[in-house]
């Protein structure tokens, strides 16, 4: 069990850094009341857990560590719920009501679209 903890946890170090540098790679470049960052992590990290866990219902390609590391290391310190509802929130105190809307509506909508995606891709692999 300290083995897995661990395994997931140096994953979640790298996933968490990962999701800043390119978080702050938006705030920087675009100048925009809409979330961009975290809308573009939160999708690309579904489409990386498809692939992840298409990849591992195959069968032997990846060990369960392997599989823990990329799911619920990586991708879990890379995507961030927390902060999707937190810019939501912020959005509706704003009363950027439709801006809210969309992004609620996309993340959720492309972000299930992006896992069904990522598992596809591995079905034709």
């Amino acid at each position: 069990m300290v083995k897995l903890m661990i395994i997931v946890g140096i994953g979640g170090f790298i996933g968490t850094i990962l999701r800043f540098l390119i978080a702050r790679y938006f705030v920087l470049s675009f100048d925009s009341v809409f979330p961009w960052g975290t809308f573009v992590v939160n999708i690309l990290g579904s489409l990386l857990i498809g692939i992840v866990l298409g990849f591992s219902e195959k069968g032997e390609l990846m060990s369960q560590e392997l599989t823990l590391f990329l799911t619920v290391g990586i991708c879990g310190g890379f995507t961030t719920f927390s902060s999707f509802t937190n810019e939501g929130y912020i959005l509706l105190q704003n009363k950027e009501l439709l801006r809210f809307a969309s992004y609620a509506a996309f993340s959720f909508f492309l972000g299930l679209l992006a896992v069904f995606v990522g598992r596809a891709l591995t079905k034709m692999i």
